[in-house]
């Protein structure tokens, strides 16, 4: 019996072991370019962090612009179904996002200034991507562009989501296609402008939850876009916390706006309306 799980054993480590001209687990994912992005300028120990948590940030937006912009395809094809799974994923995304503050929470206001200055200008306010999650979202303002003009890549994407409907225009438009009453003015409305509170979407996504049965998938989507708002929201003021623990109300790097703007833009709503039914209901 030994003698057979001995040669089981060899069987295996020969198999899992031998990757010569195959491709490894460091190949498919990139590894030795992904852990060799970290570049400290400071030799300060707590830079490594500040880097690797603003790194797996991005990688995370990367996820949810990919995870959005399908779910907004399916709803435009009329397969809400399938568009559940992935604003799901979106809502688990952000979880881990706002936890990643908490590790963060653990660089102190001392160990930051060791190496604060040697960030330049570099901020997070720059984070094209967090910018098109906005964008995918429904909130556009036009000074957005204007900090990428230098970058015709990033700037052409921005621009492509920012004229393109977001997840509540393809929700809205979800809701016309049930047969629901929605302003003329808001279906044919410039899709580069943010989102503003309609009495029609109003009506309609009152409807919706007042006759779950009968608008169950409506009512599903609605779920699903109250879990990312209210998850954007805690992200957001998790932000604002972290910076005013960190920093107080400094300005940020680069210059900008610190934590004055960071409560500003907690006053925000992507989807308004599915907020105020909860009152009228």
């Amino acid at each position: 019996m030994s003698m057979v799980k001995e040669n089981t054993f060899q069987s295996e480590t020969d198999i899992h072991t031998d990757f010569k001209d195959k491709m490894t687990y460091g190949d498919y994912l990139g590894l030795e370019r992904l852990l060799s992005s970290q570049k400290p300028l400071s030799g300060h120990h707590d830079e490594m962090l500040f880097i690797v948590i603003h790194q797996v940030s991005e990688l995370w937006l990367k996820l949810i612009i990919h995870e959005i912009q399908g779910a907004i395809e399916a709803i435009q094809k009329g397969e809400l179904k399938a568009s559940f799974k992935m604003l799901a994923r979106v809502s688990k995304i952000q979880a881990q996002m706002i936890q990643a503050w908490d590790v963060l929470s653990t660089l102190t206001p001392s160990e930051y200034m060791e190496f604060r200055d040697d960030l330049g200008q570099a901020s997070g306010f720059q984070s094209y991507q967090y910018r098109l999650v906005e964008f995918v979202l429904g909130y556009k303002t036009p000074f957005i562009l204007k900090i990428y003009e230098n970058d015709s890549n990033v700037h052409a994407t921005l621009q492509d989501a920012y004229h393109a409907p977001g997840l509540y225009d393809a929700s809205i438009t979800a809701l016309h296609e049930a047969g629901f009453h929605i302003n003329k003015d808001v279906l044919e409305r410039d899709m580069s402008e943010t989102y503003i509170a309609d009495d029609t979407v109003l009506a309609a996504w009152k409807a919706v939850y007042s006759d779950v049965e009968v608008y169950w998938d409506l009512y599903e989507l609605a779920e699903k876009l109250v879990d990312i708002e209210d998850s954007f929201q805690q992200w957001r003021f998790r932000h604002m916390k972290t910076v005013e623990r960190i920093i107080g109300h400094k300005k940020g790097t680069g210059g900008s706006p610190g934590v004055g703007y960071l409560k500003k833009v907690l006053e925000h709503s992507f989807f308004p309306e599915l907020w105020t039914i909860r009152t009228e209901l």
